[in-house]
């Protein structure tokens, strides 16, 4: 299927400039992935909230880490997704679920079947893109 999904570039701005607390699913102490150090820049240089999201519930960069999005107390702004394509459909449902504002799909990953229902649920939805790359373009 070709994906026929665009970011909107002012949703972008939206999501990057407006304080929040990012639910960074994917983010663990192994310092070799990507998530490790655009979840550190995201809160240091956009102000974010992280919020770990990992199978072992593991604390992160100091913050309080969690197995599961259900597990985290109180709202979330944006949920940013770094699984691959072929699990991002269940994290966007787990979004969806816990009525999350956004979901965030990073570099590579992208599901337009699960971004059709995120938007259909209320969630804005930006999709195979990253914070860092986008923010130059944006700010």
């Amino acid at each position: 299927m070709s994906d026929r999904h665009v970011n909107d570039p002012d949703l972008i701005r939206e999501l990057l400039t407006t304080p929040g607390r990012w639910a960074v699913v994917g983010l663990s102490t192994n310092r070799t992935r990507p998530a490790f150090a655009v979840s550190r820049r995201i809160r240091d240089e956009f102000g974010q909230e992280i919020i770990p999201v990992n199978l072992a519930g593991e604390d992160v960069h100091g913050e309080t880490g969690y197995r599961s999005l259900a597990d985290i107390p109180g709202h979330v702004d944006v949920v940013d997704c770094f699984v691959n394509s072929q699990r991002v459909g269940e994290v966007v449902d787990q979004a969806i679920n816990i009525g999350a504002g956004a979901v965030w799909m990073q570099l590579g990953v992208s599901d337009q079947a699960a971004a059709e229902r995120a938007k259909a649920a209320g969630l804005k939805v930006v999709m195979n893109t990253c914070p860092l790359i986008e923010a130059p373009r944006v700010l």
